[in-house]
């Protein structure tokens, strides 16, 4: 007797939540993972107006085996919208989904208040994950900075690390938005990572602006020089930082960026350390911050006047002040480690911004203080 195994079609069509990305202050980008080839669109509500969005880049309804992504415009500024995901399998028309709908407040640059939340260097510790989701409050934006992974030896492990870790819904209240790590970059399918993830432009670097703060989002690539062998000529970061250096000349002339209060970059590696010192990376060393990516970007960065770089990945948290080389502080966030007594530690960032403020708190999982930075208006 022959054991009987079921079909694509017993399985659940959706197997992710409804994740929200690439907020704007028109739409934003929905995201979630399927179990076979399905078509997708998108469902919105607000106020008495209603709509649907379900065309991609070519003309198409959104298809995929794997994961779905449909963008939505022509949204108000600052509005609050209902959205939900209607999903239909392509093979078998009659497995349909609808899922819950999920409420997203679209970017206002006027709003005199933001406040914004930072992850970082999770790797796939469900246990922190969890903990983090049960700490951190309802915020405007959910910066999830580098590091959500170790490596992607395999290519099923996607849509549980970036759309359901720990089998959480991380993006309810939080809108994401997903910077990449040097880790995010490793394994032989890591090049598929750029499904999961949407961003504003297509492109794994943007700017926007949320209430008084303006955000940069960069991308400083891996920890070594492209040409270095562990990446068997697999990545091509020194050019992609030469074009984030002109495009943040661009960007920061835009006067919703410009003419901000507040001004803030976000990026996974620092681009300054406690110790600069070069490494070795013929003996096995790798770069604690940043300085082919700080050697692009600081010109533009300083003349824009940015205040403050929140980075990751040395798990060991600091802050520098700013100082006469380096007009802007760096900031720099813990491990994935839940017990908040390890070297590893990890913590969260709360940054809340008002007409009279910017403050940054760095808490760990039991609500110790790490470091507070305030701000004043520029």
């Amino acid at each position: 007797m022959t054991e009987s195994r079921p079909s694509a079609a017993d399985e659940p069509l959706v197997t992710s939540p409804l994740v929200i990305m690439a907020l704007r202050p028109d739409g934003f980008e929905a995201v979630w993972a399927v179990s076979r080839l399905a078509r997708g669109t998108l469902e919105w509500r607000t106020g008495d107006a209603r709509g649907e969005a379900r065309m991609d880049a070519f003309g198409m309804t959104p298809q995929s085996e794997r994961v779905l992504r449909v963008r939505a415009d022509g949204l108000p500024a600052g509005a609050e919208v209902q959205v939900r995901a209607v999903t239909v399998a392509v093979a078998h028309p009659g497995a349909r989904h609808a899922s819950a709908w999920k409420s997203v407040r679209l970017p206002d640059g006027s709003a005199e208040s933001a406040r914004i939340a930072v992850w970082n260097d999770t790797h796939q510790h469900d246990d922190t994950i969890r903990a983090l989701d049960d700490q951190t409050p309802p915020v405007n934006l959910l910066v999830w900075n580098g590091d959500l992974c170790n490596d992607w030896t395999t290519p099923d492990r996607f849509a549980d690390t970036v759309l359901a870790p720990a089998q959480r819904d991380i993006s309810a209240d939080r809108p994401l938005e997903v910077l990449i790590g040097n880790h995010d970059v490793r394994g032989d399918w890591a090049f598929r990572l750029q499904e999961y993830v949407a961003t504003r432009d297509a492109r794994p670097f943007s700017a926007a602006r949320i209430g008084p703060v303006a955000c940069i989002f960069l991308h400083t690539g891996e920890d070594k020089p492209d040409a270095h062998p562990t990446f068997r000529g697999r990545v091509a970061f020194e050019p992609l930082r030469a074009e984030q250096a002109q495009w943040l000349r661009e960007a920061t002339a835009r006067p919703e960026i410009r003419d901000a209060p507040y001004r803030l970059v976000f990026c996974h590696i620092p681009l300054r350390w406690v110790d600069e010192t070069p490494a070795d990376y013929d003996d096995e060393g790798y770069d604690w911050f940043s300085r082919m990516s700080r050697d692009a970007w600081h010109d533009a960065l300083a003349a824009w006047g940015a205040q403050l770089i929140v980075s990751g990945h040395t798990h060991e948290p600091a802050l520098i002040p700013a100082d006469r080389e380096f007009p802007y502080a760096q900031v720099v966030a813990g491990g994935p480690d839940l017990d908040a007594s390890s070297a590893e530690a990890a913590t969260w960032i709360d940054i809340q911004a008002d007409r009279g403020s910017l403050r940054l708190t760095m808490r760990t999982l039991d609500g110790a203080v790490r470091f507070a930075e305030t701000l004043a208006p520029l």
